[in-house]
Parts: structure tokens; sequence; C-alpha cells
């Protein structure tokens, strides 16, 4: 194909998912001008997978993308048929806000905001190869020949990359959703000397709404008090009239229908050779696996108001189209269910992460950025959060600006990029709380306290929206210090609200701020022993904690404020870490594949020892680092 030289953009973003989406965001409203190219304009942010968002640490990433000013919190606000908090009998840092999604709606809406977004062009190609010039990306060459030169380019390519979908024996060149894949640009990412390695990710089957006996299923309705992924959104646009979803379960049958099917399943089979997510498994997988379960949890999950179709959360497989149905007849209420979409295995390339920095551009390439499942995630929240981040970095770069690095401290996305560009993922990468240190402190309930002065500074913060923060900031602080100046006597009403709620009496006067610090008592009660100004309820959930938990949170900080100390120990760059003695041999060979730029990174690198960490110190302070490789 002929080329031809096509319009000049400051960034250009491959790939219009839920990463692609929030990176051309973030690059427009801080005033670059920004081109956002997908193979189809119908895929924009679409969901092939579960129509959902939120969960567990995912739910709290989309609050951290709204706080630093993106866009995946607002869209599902206005786009949701159910919302729940999960983990309510727990603590606040296991709470996790989660809503299903209509996926058209969710499309529409942020394509609609795309396209209404100042700086910013939508418009439909296939990127075929990029154009690097001395080590640096300067554009992108489409199939038809356009070139369009960039000073930075993001990659957030999915699942399209060398896309390949398995059912049983059948395996065929696609993306997901049976759209059209991205053959060439994989290839060159390789030809460019990229590290690339296979993935395989998967969807169950969709069965017909009006198939199903939900009479012998479990009713799992939404929440009836107000809640939501945006800090912008008002508690009156919580909508009453949600969808429900429903609860069945595997058995026996189902069970024994898998197992005498093995021997065709492309997983066992051979014919999948991507590696999948260990957190996310296909029901013949989890059949192996855990043979001494009796049953599995299926979820029936409507994907929207003007579709029949219905997601059968738990059901993932690649087993033959026959075979499937055989498992959903199996299962108490999907007796007689329709399906009408056939659950697939989907293979696809993904850039090895250990070659990016922590702004998630390559090191390879300078001003070329990747993110999303490209860098070997999974899920919608994961691809946005690094989407936004690898926006702003490129916005940044081509500004002259420093770059924005979210620490492991700052939220789940930080933790997120940390894990992936130092130690790497020899599997789909899944958020869980578990993998953040400082979970107490990321919480969904304070990611705006945490997250918004620094999204302000970037520029993608509104003023309104700052505004609103700071008026609810000085609530939070003016509503502590009240408290701590406020005592309460030991009177008869008192001490008989303390016997009824079995706990120990008092023996002098107390602070409210104490008061309320014991776990029998809430805000709420206290509220009947002392006067109370009108707050706003999210100003209440977060004075609560903070008294609650201060104890466990100082101790959380002390920990940050080591690690800040840590961080702040730059490593110079291109060190030849083979000319320093004393470093043990895997560390040398560690240290020169993942190239970390702090000392606080260097020490999660696995392989890296104390004695390594000493050493690297000791010559970094006394400047004896000379030697560095070209």
């Amino acid at each position: 194909m002929e080329q031809y030289q096509a319009e000049k953009y400051d960034v250009i973003i491959v790939g219009a998912g839920h990463a692609g989406s929030e990176a051309a965001l973030a690059s427009a409203r801080m005033g670059c001008k920004t081109l956002l190219l997908t193979i189809n304009l119908d895929m924009v942010a679409f969901m092939p997978c579960n129509p959902s968002v939120g969960g567990p640490a995912k739910g709290v990433v989309v609050r951290e993308i709204d706080a630093l000013g993106g866009q995946m919190g607002k869209n599902i606000d206005a786009t949701y048929i159910q919302m729940r908090m999960l983990n309510t009998g727990k603590g606040p840092a296991v709470r996790a806000l989660r809503a299903q999604a209509d996926k058209h709606a969710y499309h529409t809406q942020m394509k609609q905001t795309i396209e209404e977004t100042a700086n910013l062009t939508l418009r439909q190609g296939i990127v075929e190869k990029l154009i690097v010039e001395d080590g640096v990306c300067r554009g992108v060459v489409t199939a038809t020949g356009a070139a369009y030169a960039a000073e930075a380019v993001v990659i957030t390519a999915g699942t399209a990359l060398r896309g390949e979908i398995i059912i049983g024996e059948l395996k065929y060149s696609s993306g997901p959703n049976n759209s059209q894949p991205s053959i060439g640009l994989a290839d060159h990412l390789q030809e460019l000397g990229l590290e690339i390695a296979r993935f395989k990710t998967g969807t169950p089957p969709r069965v017909k709404a009006s198939s199903i006996d939900y009479s012998v299923t479990e009713e799992q309705p939404g929440d009836t008090t107000p809640n939501h992924f945006s800090y912008q959104t008002p508690d009156s646009r919580y909508r009453q009239d949600q969808l429900s979803c429903w609860l069945t379960y595997t058995n026996e049958k189902t069970h024994e229908i898998i197992q005498q099917n093995l021997h065709r399943a492309p997983m066992f089979t051979g014919i999948v050779e991507g590696v999948g997510a260990r957190y996310c498994p296909s029901i013949e997988d989890k059949i192996v696996r855990f043979a001494d379960k009796a049953r599995h949890q299926l979820f029936l999950e409507p994907e929207g108001e003007h579709t029949e179709e219905v997601y059968v959360q738990g059901l993932s497989t690649s087993m033959p189209e026959d075979v499937q149905t055989a498992m959903l007849h199996s299962v108490a209420g999907l007796e007689k269910a329709e399906m009408m979409r056939t659950g697939y295995a989907i293979e696809y390339d993904v850039v090895v992460p250990h070659q990016l920095r922590p702004t998630l551009e390559t090191k390879k390439i300078s001003n070329l950025f990747t993110a999303g499942q490209t860098n070997g995630t999974s899920g919608y929240e994961e691809a946005a959060g690094q989407g936004l981040i690898a926006g702003i970095n490129a916005a940044l770069k081509v500004q002259g600006k420093e770059p924005f690095v979210m620490k492991r401290s700052d939220g789940y996305i930080g933790v997120m990029i940390d894990d992936l560009v130092t130690k790497g993922t020899n599997e789909p990468y899944r958020l869980l709380t578990s993998r953040a240190e400082y979970r107490l402190i990321l919480r969904h309930d304070n990611a705006d306290l945490r997250l918004t002065e620094k999204g302000h500074e970037i520029g993608l913060v509104r003023e309104e929206q700052y505004e609103a923060f700071l008026e609810k900031k000085a609530a939070i602080e003016a509503e502590l210090k009240r408290l701590q100046t406020i005592r309460l006597k030991p009177t008869a009403e008192i001490q008989a609200f303390l016997a009824e709620k079995g706990g120990a009496p008092l023996k002098d006067g107390i602070l409210a701020a104490d008061f309320l610090r014991r776990p029998e008592v809430s805000y709420q009660e206290l509220a009947r022993f002392i006067p109370m100004e009108a707050l706003d309820n999210k100003v209440i959930e977060q004075v609560e904690i903070q008294i609650k938990y201060e104890g466990y949170i100082k101790k959380a900080l002390d920990k940050v404020d080591k690690l800040k100390r840590m961080e702040a120990k730059k490593i110079p760059v291109n060190i030849d870490y083979a000319a320093i003695n004393g470093l043990a041999t895997e560390a040398k060979q560690k240290l020169t594949k993942i190239q970390p730029e702090t000392l606080a990174q260097a020490s999660r690198i696995s392989g890296v020892n104390p004695a390594d960490l000493s050493i690297l110190m000791v010559y970094i302070e006394q400047g004896r680092i000379a030697k560095t490789t070209a």
C-alpha cells in the first residue's frame, strides 16, 4: 500500500477500548491535539466479557480514575442497571462498589463523550506499523497508507493483537466478540525488538432471558441506599428501578458432562497455547483443579435493559458448542435455556511489561507508551487505570513537563503498575486487595482525598470538581477538630446506652472523638448526646472511619514515610550493574533487566536481597558508579 502524509498530532492512541478511551480523553483534556484510532467505531469502550464495573480492588481503581479526572466512574454512573456495595459486613479497606452495566449504553455514552471532547479526533483505522526514527516513535501508519505524525504514541490494542478465538476444535483469527484482529501491528512490535508473550482469556455463553426459569434461582437485587463511582454524581441520580441478577449453581451432572468431554477441551488438548488467568479460570479448569467441590456459583447477569442476552458469570469456557449446551441444560433454572452466543477462549499477544518504565513508556523506544491488556493485565478497570496514566504521561512528555508516577502508597493503580514493571507477570494480571501492602489507606471512600490534588495539578480535575473537593475536605477537618473539643459526661442516659450495647461504662468524662472510637458507637448514635452539624453522608463516613481506625492508619502512614525516603533515592540511568563489585549474579541480571528507577523499586525485585541493596546504596551515595552502558 502506497503511503501518504496525513495529519500531524501531539498524541496518537491506538485502540479505543477502556484503556484507549481514558488515554485519549486525558491527553485531549490536557490540551494536546489527540487522535484516537480504532479498528471499529462500534467497539469503543465495548464490554466483550462481563458487563460490569468494580468489585474488590477494581472498584477502588474506578474511584481513583475519577479522582484524577478520568471518565470511567462517570460513564458507569450514567449507564448502570444495578449497583451494589460488597463486603459491607467487613472493614472499610475491603468494601467495594460493583455495578452491572448496560453494555450497549456504556459504549454509546463513552463514544459520545469522546466525540464531543475538544482536541480529540476519533477515527476508524487499522494501524499496521509505527514510525520509529533513531529509537524514537514519531507516528503510525494505517492499512490504508495514512502516515500520521505524532510526538507520542500510546498502544492500547487489548486482546486484538494477533487475536485467535477458540471454541472446541475450531480456532480462527479474530479480535474479541468476532471483531477484526490486529496482525500487522503485532508483527511490527516484534520486529522492533519488543519481547512478546502469549496470553489467554475467555468468556461464557450468553442465554436468552425469557428461556430461564428464575423461580429456582436466588435473586440478587441492587442496593436501595444511594452509591456512585464518581464523586461528582449526586445521590438524586441514584436509580431505584434496578434490574436484579440471579444466583444458581453447577452440580454433579454439570461436572460429569465436563469430565466426560475433557478430551475435547482445547486447554487440555494443546489447542490453547496462551497462559490463562489463575484468578478467573474456565469452568473446565475449575472442575479439574477443584475436584472436591460439589458445585460452583453461577450468576445470571442481564447485559442491558433492551436485550434478552444474559451473561452466565462463572461458566467461562472454550468447550465445543454441543458440550456448552449440555452444561447449561444441567443447571437449575437453565434446563431450557436458549444459548444466544457461544462461550469462547481468545489468545492474544502482550508486551512483556518489564520493558516499561513506571510512566508506561517503553524503555526501548522513546515516546512509545503501552497500556491495558497489551501490558498483560485482565479487566476493564485495570485497563482504564493504565490508560489514564499512559495518556497523562504522553501529554506531559509532549509538553516538556515532569512525568507523573503513582507510587504504591498513592493508589491501587500505583500498585498495579509497579507490580507490572518491577515484578512482571507470567499470566493475565488481576488486581486483588492482597497485592496492596497499604490497603488500609487505599480505600474506595478516600480516593478523592488521596488523588484529587494530583489530578488538579496535572490539569485534569476541573475547577468545579476541585472546589467541591476542597469544601468536603474542609468539612471533614472541621468535624474531626470539633469532636476533639466536646466532652461527654457519664450521664445516666449514656451509661444506659452503653449497657444496652454491651460496652464498658464511663468512669469519667470522655472526648466525643474517643467515645466514637468505641466499636459499639456509631456517628448517628453519638448524635444523641451532642449537638450535630448538618453534614453530607460522605463527610460523616470519612469522619467515622478516620476516628475509628486512627491507630491503624497512623501505622500505615509511618510505613509510607519510610518508603518515601527510599523512593527519593534515585538510581542513575544506564548503570552497568555488572561493574559493581559484590552484587550477587542474580541481582546483576535482574537489575539489568528491570532497570529500576529508585532504590524502593529495586527492593521489590525478586532476586535482589538486602545485601545487594546495601551495596547499591553505598555505590550511589558515594558516587562510585562511573562505568555505564552505552
